[in-house]
C-alpha cells in the first residue's frame, strides 16, 4: 500500500470526509501544522464568534499535531504557521507522495522547496483568477508565483476557473489533475424531512409558502445584501399591483407568501436587520398603515430574530450560525438556495453543493460553484 503524508493547516470539516475516504486505499497521515490550539475549536473572524464543529474531525485516520512556534499562531497570515518539525516529521513517515494545502505559510513553503525533487509533491489550491488585478504588484506577484509552482510535480485543481489560475502561472495540463470540492453527500441526502418541517413551523412557514435561504457567512463577498435588495424589490413589486391581486381573490386564489431566511452571522448582520426596519418605515408610512411588528422566535435548533417586511406577503427572518449536524435539515427546509456571491476571495462556496446534495434548486452568481 503506497504511503500518503497530508500538510494542512488545521481540521476542516470538508476536508476530513476526504482524508477518511483515503484512508481507505493508503497509509496516510495527516499532519496538522496550526498546533494543538488549531484544533476543531477557534475563533472565527467571518463568523464573529468561536465555532466548535459538532462533527468528530480526528477519527478513522491517522494524524499528528505539529507544534508551531509562530509568535502569533494563526492561518491569517504568513508568519503565523512555523513548524521547526515539519520536514523531519514527513521524512520519517516515508511517504511516497507528499500532498499539501496551500503555500501561503512559511512552513508550507519551505517543505514544498524541500522536498523538491525528493518525494513527488502535490499540491492543492482553489485560487482562480476572477478577481484578477493589475499593475507592477501583480505583475510581481506572477512572478512569485510562478517561481512557487516550479516547485511542486502537480496540482488538484477545483474546477475550470482554478485550472485557468494554474496554467497561468506556469503549470502544464500533463500536470494538472481535476479533484472538484466534495462534500459528504450521504450526509446531507439523508432524510430529515420531519425535522426541516419544524423549522418551517418554529418560523410560520406553511408547506404551500415559498422559502428562500441564504446561508453562510454574512460578509461582503457573499453578497447578502444583493439578494436582501432582490427579496425587497419583488415584494414591493407585488404588493403594488393591487389589480393583479384582485383578480386572485375573485378566482378564490390564494397569493403564495414568500420568505426569506438568512442562517448566519457577521459583519453585515446588522445593517442588513437595519435595511428590514428601514423597509417597513417606508412601507407603513407611505401606506398609511401602521408599523409592522418586530418578534423574535424559539426554534427547536437555535435562537433566531425574525422580521416581517410585509405581513400578508413577505416575510425575511435571520437564525444564528447552524452546526453542522443541523445544516441538512435547514437546506431541507427551503425551496431555494440563493448565493450571490460577488467576491473578491469567494472561491467556490461549498454550501452550493451542500444544498444540491439535499435535492434543492440553487441560484448562484458566476464566482461561485
Amino acid at each position: 500500500m503506497k504511503s500518503l503524508a497530508v500538510i494542512i493547516s488545521h481540521p476542516i470539516q470538508y476536508y476530513v470526509p476526504l482524508f477518511k475516504l483515503l484512508a481507505q486505499h493508503y497509509n496516510l497521515k495527516v499532519f496538522y501544522t496550526w498546533g494543538e490550539d488549531g484544533g476543531s475549536t477557534k475563533y472565527d473572524p467571518g463568523f464573529k464568534k468561536t465555532i466548535a464543529w459538532d462533527l468528530p474531525l480526528l477519527e478513522d485516520y491517522e494524524y499528528e499535531f505539529l507544534v508551531n512556534t509562530a509568535k502569533d499562531p494563526g492561518s491569517q497570515h504568513y508568519k503565523g504557521i512555523v513548524n521547526p518539525g515539519l520536514n523531519n516529521a514527513i521524512e520519517t513517515f516515508t511517504p511516497d507522495f507528499i500532498l499539501i494545502y496551500g503555500w501561503a505559510y512559511q512552513s508550507h513553503l519551505s517543505a514544498l522547496r524541500y522536498f523538491k525533487g525528493k518525494i513527488p509533491v502535490l499540491f492543492r489550491g482553489d485560487s482562480t483568477l476572477l478577481d484578477e488585478q493589475k499593475g507592477i504588484k501583480a505583475i510581481l506577484r506572477s512572478l512569485f508565483l510562478k517561481w512557487v509552482y516550479q516547485h511542486i510535480d502537480q496540482a488538484l485543481y477545483v474546477g475550470t476557473e482554478s485550472k485557468k489560475y494554474f496554467k497561468r502561472f506556469g503549470l502544464q495540463e500533463h500536470q494538472l489533475i481535476f479533484a472538484p470540492h466534495a462534500i459528504d453527500n450521504e450526509r446531507f441526502a439523508r432524510d430529515r424531512s420531519e425535522e426541516a418541517l419544524t423549522i418551517r413551523k418554529s418560523l410560520g412557514i406553511s408547506t404551500d409558502e415559498i422559502l428562500i435561504l441564504f446561508a453562510g457567512k454574512l460578509e461582503r463577498k457573499k453578497n447578502p445584501e444583493l439578494l436582501l435588495e432582490g427579496f425587497i424589490e419583488l415584494c414591493t413589486s407585488v404588493a403594488d399591483r393591487p389589480s393583479l391581486l384582485e383578480g386572485q381573490k375573485t378566482k378564490h386564489e390564494k397569493q403564495t407568501k414568500l420568505h426569506l431566511l438568512f442562517v448566519g452571522n457577521g459583519e453585515l448582520e446588522e445593517s442588513l436587520k437595519s435595511r428590514v426596519e428601514s423597509f417597513k418605515l417606508q412601507r407603513s408610512f407611505g401606506s398609511r398603515r401602521s408599523r409592522d411588528r418586530f418578534a423574535s422566535d424559539v426554534n427547536p435548533i437555535a435562537i433566531g430574530s425574525e422580521q416581517v417586511i410585509d405581513d400578508e406577503l413577505c416575510r425575511t427572518h435571520f437564525m444564528d450560525f447552524q452546526n453542522q449536524t443541523q445544516m441538512p435539515a435547514v437546506y431541507q427546509a427551503c425551496d431555494l438556495f440563493c448565493l450571490p456571491s460577488q467576491g473578491p476571495g469567494e472561491t467556490w462556496g461549498l454550501a452550493v453543493n451542500e444544498a444540491m446534495a439535499c435535492g434543492k434548486a440553487v441560484l448562484v452568481s458566476d464566482k461561485v460553484g
